[in-house]
């Protein structure tokens, strides 16, 4: 399992942090020097069938080493880091939790607290890896990853595991929701696979956000304030004034489990011209769609108080709830389970308050649960993951290869 580690912190200093202004794919050309490191790092330990594209997809596959006929299986991690906080120069550190606060960063006073983040007093005694609090981790997928490869190289070294046919991919563009939009399900050709991107121990998830993005363009005018009246229309107070008409409570602080939100991403304009982003969120289709259509309304009534034209709005979906793909395969959920429970891991079957690869997958053909990497506080300089918790995710890996024979 040192191996594990070694593969993890290597990873993890490579820039692979997606950009969703840029129009190529991957965004980032961090994300295929990434890709081209796990092509080399796939060859030497003994996975057939490596193939890049020109797009940063990589696939591999371990040949079955049992007679049985039994389907082909397929591990998932996307190869980029979330473009809301820093990942350049990332600086993993392995430290030891002894129950107190975790000093990331003494020059600047950066501390993972047990008062801030409580899940760490589950790890007291255990190693973690974290940042020097000034970056991201990244184990948001690159702990994925690395557990992936690892079972891989495992399998290869313990014939004695039967396990049949296994594919293996990482996508790039993950982070700003690209990371199926180039992939040959075909090419892959699994019949079912697990996203190995979620988050604390033992965790599987099975249902997520059906999601939309909203963008509101406001047009104002603007004249001089002294002789404004009548005349002017501050596009940024009718931002304000729509934020408002939003129901206050469904908003991601304040919602949790399967409540949805609109979550204000970003605003930014004048008096003159304002732009506002949101996103749309919410687990049941039925609650979905009126959050959206409350958008709609809400907009066609500035329209109607401030002049047509003065709001304009462009929603689109970005994806939907996997689970009515996956529960007609509900035993793909029961294998995850029972091989996370062999590990003397209690499993946690949780929503995904987000998306992952795995959702646009299973509309794809593809049922594609989201097991566990040990992270928590994805996104942030407050990520860290225990290593206790990564080797767990390999041998839970390891044990669905060997069950689905």
């Amino acid at each position: 399992m040192d191996k594990l580690v070694e593969r993890f912190i290597r990873y993890a200093r490579i820039n692979t942090q997606s950009d969703e202004n840029s129009g190529t794919c991957p965004s980032t050309p961090g994300q295929l020097k990434l890709a081209q490191m796990l092509v080399d790092e796939m060859k030497e330990i003994g996975l057939q069938d490596i193939t890049i594209d020109e797009n940063g997809y990589v696939m591999a596959t371990l040949p079955p080493n049992t007679a049985k006929e039994v389907p082909v299986i397929g591990f998932l991690a996307h190869l980029d880091t979330s473009p809301d906080f820093r990942s350049d120069n990332v600086n993993p550190k392995i430290v030891e939790h002894l129950g107190k606060g975790i000093v990331l960063n003494k020059k600047e006073n950066i501390i993972l607290s047990p008062m801030e983040f409580p899940v760490i007093n589950n790890y007291i005694g255990q190693q973690l890896i974290t940042s020097d609090g000034t970056t991201l981790l990244g184990a948001d997928d690159k702990a994925g990853i690395a557990e992936i490869i690892t079972a891989m190289d495992h399998l290869i070294r313990h014939p004695e595991i039967k396990h049949g046919p296994i594919r293996i991919a990482f996508t790039p563009d993950e982070e700003i929701g690209r990371g199926t939009d180039k992939f040959d399900i075909n090419r892959f050709y699994a019949r079912y696979a697990y996203t190995i991107d979620g988050g604390g121990l033992g965790e599987i998830e099975y249902e997520n956000f059906n999601a939309a993005r909203a963008k509101v363009v406001i047009q104002g005018l603007n004249v001089h304030p002294g002789t404004a009246k009548n005349k002017m229309k501050n596009s940024m107070l009718i931002a304000v004034e729509l934020n408002n008409m939003l129901p206050a409570s469904e908003v991601p602080e304040h919602t949790e489990a399967y409540e949805g939100f609109f979550h204000l991403a970003d605003l930014s304009g004048t008096v003159e011209n304002t732009a506002v982003n949101y996103l749309i969120r919410d687990h049941d289709m039925k609650n979905f769609n009126k959050k959206k259509d409350l958008l709609i309304r809400i907009v066609d009534h500035l329209n109607l108080k401030y002049g047509a034209r003065t709001v304009k709005l462009t929603m689109v979906d970005q994806y939907y709830n996997m689970k009515e793909k996956v529960e007609p395969v509900f035993e793909i959920v029961v294998q995850a389970r029972k091989a996370i429970q062999s590990r003397g891991i209690t499993p946690r079957i949780i929503p995904v308050r987000g998306g992952t690869d795995g959702a646009k997958l299973s509309y794809m053909g593809l049922p594609c649960p989201n097991l566990f990497t040990g992270g928590h506080n994805f996104h942030s300089r407050y990520e860290f993951i225990p290593v206790k918790s990564m080797e767990k995710a390999v041998e839970v890996i390891v044990k669905i290869a060997e069950y689905a024979v």
